[in-house]
């Protein structure tokens, strides 16, 4: 049976073909380094690589899904993005008053489409999901915190950290543990779903070596099928909650 870097590393098709990215002795990635005034940051190239793609092809459907546009005839994926509308300015509309969640809309919109071609781009063999990553996770949450306190303090100014001191202020150490929880939350949820979908699908593939893995990919079809549909729940929950935390910060009587 193969270890899971073993069948990693047999994957690693593009890495192999076009040196994208390299492993050590060790079957581990070497990250990309960059210093700034002495600080040492490192990146992982394949997920930056992977996300990149993602971008690109996300960028490509919408532009296939909008060019030409009719209201009488829609072509197939403009019925697909008018419906993913619809379905968020619904649950916008159930988490805040209409008329104020209108501009949220796109926003939930973008979450939804990137999140979810990110989960699923890895279940094509030889690539992998950004979000099995937990830096590109830990990113998506950090940008949800900061929209939380972006629109509250826009919609309330300074008076929008009151509620930390609700109902009296010895609960502020709890909702400050409440404030921060929220990120690591979304973040590790989003994260863990995903990785061990690829864990278990690699899984698959190390235990029929004898077999070149054939009967290991047939295995793994089910699992395939099943992360399809977990790759469309955690970018449906992760863009319900980030519209819901938005709305619980901008509410009149938060």
């Amino acid at each position: 049976m193969l270890s899971f870097h073993e069948v990693e590393h047999r994957l690693d098709f593009w890495g192999s073909l076009f040196g994208l990215w390299h492993v050590d002795e060790k079957g581990l990635e070497i990250l990309w380094t960059v210093t700034v005034g002495g600080t040492v940051l490192e990146f992982s190239p394949k997920t930056l690589i992977m996300t990149w793609l993602v971008m690109i092809v996300v960028l490509a459907v919408s532009v296939l899904a909008t060019r030409n546009m009719n209201l009488r005839r829609p072509n197939g994926l403009q019925n697909v993005f008018e419906m993913l509308y619809e379905a968020m300015r619904g649950q916008i509309n159930q988490a805040m008053d209409p008329e104020k969640g209108k501009k949220y809309i796109e926003l939930a919109c973008t979450f939804f489409i990137f999140i979810l071609f990110c989960n699923l781009i890895g279940l094509i063999p030889t690539l992998m999901s950004p979000t099995a990553n937990p830096n590109t996770t830990a990113g998506f949450a950090l940008i949800t915190f900061s929209l939380i306190w972006f629109y509250g303090i826009k919609e309330k100014g300074i008076g929008y950290f009151k509620h930390w001191f609700k109902p009296v202020v010895v609960f502020l150490p709890l909702n400050l543990l409440e404030e921060f929880v929220k990120p690591v939350t979304l973040a590790a949820r989003l994260f863990g779903n995903i990785y061990a979908g690829e864990v278990l699908i690699c899984t698959w593939l190390g235990m029929f070596l004898g077999w070149h893995m054939a009967f290991g990919w047939i295995v793994s079809v089910v699992w395939l099928a099943f992360s399809i549909f977990v790759g469309f729940i955690q970018a449906f929950v992760f863009t319900v909650l980030t519209v819901n935390y938005i709305a619980m910060a901008t509410a009149d009587d938060h």
